[in-house]
């Protein structure tokens, strides 16, 4: 049986390292990503333990640097669209690794195979976040699966939907006007 991915892992591991990727992107300082990444990896190459506690740190450490060939990008929306591992023969013809990262990628295979398919599963949605959504799918079914899961969570949680509008009609019975006639100073009514 094969093995499954867990998107909710990869989504939030995605999440994660996006914020760190954004917090060293910065015009003024351009080498910051470049520099941290590199010093990173050389942590990881010492003690990819460090992993358990910190997973994004890969993707992070791997971003930009890893290819993946367009025969690929089918194969990696089909795992991500229905949550199933790629086995080590396919995922290695999957993803190209830069020759600098190879004795980085090839530790964290002995530490934890799943976990660098994780990680090229993040920087796989990273790189085609245009392309496709979240879980694989196409933007369009993948917009409507978030919509239903929101009006799942709603229900769960006692909720109507159609209770939170975000556009407040003031003729609507329930509008509450009694702030529409506040000004500031010097501010002139309407």
């Amino acid at each position: 049986m094969a093995a499954k991915l867990n998107l909710t892992r990869i989504r939030a591991l995605q999440t994660d390292a996006r914020e760190n990727i954004e917090s060293y992107s910065d015009p003024e300082t351009p080498r910051a990503l470049e520099q941290y990444t590199a010093k990173m990896k050389a942590v990881l190459l010492r003690d990819p333990k460090l992993l358990e506690s910190l997973p994004e740190y890969l993707p992070v450490a791997l971003f930009g640097r890893v290819k993946f060939p367009p025969a690929a990008k089918v194969k990696w929306q089909q795992w991500l669209s229905t949550g199933t591992a790629p086995d080590w023969d396919e995922f290695k013809t999957s993803a190209a690794f830069n020759n600098a990262d190879l004795e980085l990628v090839k530790a964290i295979r002995a530490y934890s195979e799943p976990l660098l398919i994780e990680s090229c599963a993040v920087l796989f949605l990273m790189a085609h976040a245009d392309s496709i959504g979240s879980t694989g799918a196409t933007p369009a079914a993948d917009n409507d699966h978030d919509e239903q899961a929101d009006d799942d969570e709603f229900a769960a949680n006692g909720y109507d939907s159609d209770d939170y509008q975000d556009d407040e009609d003031p003729d609507e019975p329930g509008y509450d006007n009694q702030y529409d006639d506040i000004r500031f100073n010097r501010e002139k009514p309407e």
